[in-house]
């Protein structure tokens, strides 16, 4: 059964080719969202840029017809722009504001309205809303309602970890110490392994006899880790995955490595010391880039006082917090005498590094979950030659308001670049900032 979908502004504004996403059925876009894409289109921010760009979009669909007649969409839908909500009288009467939120719902209840009393076949009518609120209120008023899911490109119980345990005969186990490697085709695997993925063999029979081994970049052999578990300026890691993250960002054949992890996990402290590692003692890079979102909660950067340092520096803080640790600074100000001293170290907001070459450099992005696809896109497309980029964060913990644990730009290039010999991922579970914090990630 064919269904009509409606669809509010902010699945527009979080994917403007959404239209294009509900195969051989009728997309609606009540006259209001609009209205709501006009306010948005002067931002210089993502949202602003999708604005625009639904705008021309739906211009150019002009050609075809008249919008509010309905037309044609390449999967065989109607797209159509919607100006009756004469049902709004209803949705005032339950919620008793005039928002726009409640005359988008208003265009679904005429729908809905509509086709019981016609004696057509019928036809499901579906609100379409990355807004918790408006969902809910349209099952308040006996509506389906349902989020944008067109873009996920995993569920959350598949997201890839960047390791597996295998549970084996002990002499495959034996063969490894033996031979160093393992070929992928012998190990007859029902499941795929994904080139620079890390497994852990363990004995089938029950024994304590187990391997650490790393699938290599083709894909077609087992290694074992290159890296011993020495410090890294100062820092050892503390479990598998942390020895496992070292491994992908101590790499200079994989040119993009991703972090995911709670809070405390060591993702940023791990990043930094492979970074000055690389930078300071190797000179493999010309400099260490670190760059994190500035995602207001509150007031904006721009009305922070002071120069540009001042606004970024309480931004950057959980950056110069683990440069502190690393340099081993004993007093306030300290670091920033240090990272003076140096200049191979640059601290910067990411609004400043987009739209940059970067060459010859190590990049570290933090916080990259609260980045949109688009965003990602834009920042790894811009790596120059013989750079080597890190993104982290904790897709759990999301800020910007369309995005979520699933959608974002970090869980995005996981899933991606899985496939590929260029990339790593690791996923660190276990805190390591102290009892107190672990508990907090998982209690709280």
């Amino acid at each position: 059964m064919k269904k009509i979908f409606v669809l509010d502004t902010n699945v527009l504004l979080h994917d403007p080719q959404a239209i294009f996403a509900f195969d051989d059925n009728e997309v609606i876009i009540p006259a209001v969202v609009l209205e709501e894409i006009d306010s948005k289109k002067r931002l210089a921010d993502e949202l602003g840029r999708n604005a625009r760009s639904i705008s021309r979009l739906l211009d150019k669909m002009r050609e075809k017809g008249r919008l509010h007649e309905g037309i044609s969409l390449p999967s065989g839908g109607l797209l159509k722009v919607e100006l009756n909500h004469r049902s709004f009288m209803r949705v005032q009467e339950m919620f008793g504001e005039m928002s726009n939120d409640n005359r988008i719902l208003a265009v679904a209840l005429n729908y809905h309205l509509e086709q019981e009393e016609s004696e057509e076949e019928k036809r499901g009518i579906v609100l379409v809303s990355k807004d918790v609120l408006v969902r809910i209120k349209a099952d308040v008023l006996g509506l389906e309602a349902q989020d944008y899911l067109s873009d996920r490109v995993v569920v959350s119980s598949d997201l890839y970890s960047g390791y597996m345990t295998l549970y084996v005969h002990p002499a495959v186990i034996d063969e490894f110490y033996t031979y160093r490697f393992l070929t992928v085709n012998n190990l007859h695997l029902t499941i795929r392994l994904n080139p620079n993925e890390f497994v852990i063999l363990r004995d089938e029979m029950g024994t304590s006899k187990s391997a650490l081994l790393k699938v290599s970049q083709d894909g077609a052999r087992l290694e074992p880790l290159f890296l011993s578990n020495d410090p890294v300026w100062g820092i050892t890691a503390r479990n598998a995955q942390q020895r496992m993250a070292l491994e992908l960002l101590l790499n200079d054949d994989i040119p993009l490595v991703t972090l995911t992890g709670k809070a405390g996990t060591g993702k940023t402290l791990l990043a930094l010391a492979a970074g000055l590692l690389k930078t300071e003692d190797e000179h493999k890079y010309k400099k260490l880039l670190i760059a994190r979102p500035v995602v207001p909660m509150g007031k904006d950067i721009g009305y922070l006082p002071g120069e540009k340092e001042e606004k970024l520096r309480p931004w950057m803080q959980p950056i110069y917090d683990n440069l502190e640790y690393l340099f081993d600074t004993k007093k306030a100000g300290d670091i920033d005498k240090i990272l003076m001293g140096m200049g191979s170290i640059q601290v910067e907001a990411l609004t400043y590094i987009r739209g940059r070459s970067i060459p010859g450099q190590f990049i570290i992005i933090d916080e990259a979950q609260n980045l949109t696809k688009h965003e990602v896109k834009t920042i790894v497309s811009r790596v120059g030659e013989g750079s080597k980029i890190v993104l982290m964060g904790d897709p759990e913990q999301i800020d910007h308001p369309y995005l979520d644990s699933i959608s974002n730009g970090l869980t995005h290039i996981v899933e991606r670049f899985k496939g590929e010999g260029t990339s790593g991922h690791m996923t660190l579970e276990k805190g390591e900032r102290s009892k107190l914090a672990q508990l907090a990630a998982d209690l709280l």
